[in-house]
């Protein structure tokens, strides 16, 4: 499994909100791979609020949110701007979890039917035998 972050950063047209969505693969090796991300997004407009919305991320480990709060609050903070915002799931996914949408895949197939209940078989008919020759 690869542990890498993948961030959608939406902004607000006036300029007032910028929400960080993480999703991937949050640990304590790459979570300063977001750092740099937040804090542009705070230098963006003077008094911007942001938000680190980590709720579809397929991992998150306990250790990384207490470093991005920790980086977000002391190294990365902005004069004149608001605290950063973080939004974390009821329970934080570990390996082996499936997200609402991690589990999707997109497409919708019904299994498909064994070879003698396809249409244009007979029923209670075996296969017949090739002859050889």
């Amino acid at each position: 499994m690869h542990h890498k972050p993948s961030v959608l950063v939406q902004v607000d047209l006036d300029g007032r909100h910028v929400r960080l969505l993480v999703s991937g693969c949050v640990t304590e090796l790459n979570h300063r791979a977001l750092c740099p991300l937040v804090r542009r997004a705070r230098t963006l407009v003077p008094g911007i609020a942001v938000v680190v919305d980590l709720t579809t991320a397929h991992h998150v480990e306990p250790a990384a949110v207490d470093l991005l709060r920790w980086a977000a609050e002391h190294e990365d903070a902005v004069r004149g701007t608001p605290a950063v915002d973080f939004v974390l799931p009821a329970e934080l996914p570990g390996h082996g979890t499936v997200t609402r949408l991690a589990g999707w895949t997109g497409t919708r197939r019904r299994p498909r039917a064994p070879e003698h209940a396809r249409p244009g078989a007979r029923a209670g008919t075996a296969p017949r035998p090739r002859l050889a020759g």
